[in-house]
């Protein structure tokens, strides 16, 4: 009869640390891994770091950084998708993987809506148009009117087809009836560079990567595509007011993710742990000094319905574009 009670025993407690039903109190019982989808050195990958540490400290095991790049940053979001939901193995994504790839690629091997549940929606990442100072606009109108009257059209570089960087000067292309050719670099900084040294007129840049060369005078931001101004550069009109685009956005944003099927209670843990990291004040400064806007804590729920409206915000304009399934 012990014997059989003892196994039972075993039995109940075997089951109480499987994933499926390991509780709050008891998580984590093993290193928890943040898969980051850039390389090591990058805002997200500092702002990340950042982070880990102070999760690391409450939740009591260590927090490992690990980069995945690759793929249009989908490499990760797959990987963690098919990661066991025990809350060991998040992933953070932006709004492409999130929001815009499902448009615009014919196929990716996860479902951005079903297999994954949001942990922090923390930073919005804006972007600046920027020109060489040789190039003889001082702001967005003169750079539209010279846009369309050029004899040649403008080249301007992105990190790729089908970004959001992308996405955001067709739409100025669209809107304003000029013509521009568009580079694709691999690299945001090399981006900057090539402004910098004429090699082509104008980009969509990371804030991050262009705002020192812009502090400095060494290249002209015309407008950043946030609806309000960076703290950084707060003489750097939006888009929206300085085109004349009333209600304009394209910003990437960070969000941090676990597997969907991760059980609510260490869902709740983390996703309040993170509002509280997140929400501080010295983490709100660091995000800033990282060319990024950092964003109020949201619910669960909350930061469901965001990535639903952007995926159909996005959705519908890749479309529009004609983008749809290009990739």
């Amino acid at each position: 009869m012990t014997a059989r009670l003892t196994g039972l025993a075993a039995a109940i407690m075997a089951i109480g640390l499987a994933p499926g039903t390991l509780t709050a109190q008891q998580y984590p019982t093993k290193n928890v891994t943040i898969v980051v989808p850039l390389a090591p050195g990058t805002g997200m990958d500092t702002l990340v770091r950042v982070y880990a540490e102070d999760l690391q400290k409450a939740l009591g095991k260590p927090v490992v950084v690990e980069n995945q790049p690759g793929a249009a940053l989908m490499l990760a979001a797959q990987n963690v998708a098919r990661a066991e939901p025990d809350g060991h193995t998040l992933v953070v994504s932006t709004s492409s993987p999130m929001a815009i790839n499902q448009a615009l690629y014919r196929k990716i091997n996860y479902n951005a809506e079903k297999d994954f549940v949001p942990l922090a929606l923390y930073v919005k990442s804006p972007f600046v148009l920027i020109v060489n100072p040789s190039l003889g606009v001082d702001n967005m109108k003169d750079f539209l009117k010279k846009a369309r009257e050029a004899p040649k059209p403008f080249t301007y570089g992105t990190p790729g087809a089908g970004t959001l960087l992308h996405l955001a000067m067709e739409v100025l292309k669209r809107d304003f009836k000029f013509k521009a050719d568009h580079v694709p670099y691999r690299n945001s900084n090399q981006i900057v560079a090539d402004v910098v040294g004429g090699h082509i007129s104008s980009a969509i840049s990371e804030t991050g990567a262009s705002l020192a060369l812009i502090q400095d005078g060494k290249v002209k931001a015309l407008g950043i595509t946030s609806t309000t101004p960076h703290p950084r550069l707060p003489d750097v009109k939006p888009l929206a007011e300085a085109a004349g685009m009333p209600g304009f956005e394209a910003v990437s944003w960070h969000v941090l993710l676990a597997p969907a099927a991760t059980p609510r209670p260490i869902v709740e843990r983390l996703q309040k742990e993170m509002a509280r990291i997140t929400g501080s004040d010295a983490f709100q400064k660091r995000a800033t000094t990282v060319g990024l806007i950092p964003l109020k804590p949201d619910t669960v729920d909350g930061m469901k319905k965001y990535m639903q409206v952007e995926r159909e915000r996005w959705g519908k304009l890749v479309t529009q574009l004609g983008l749809a399934g290009s990739l």
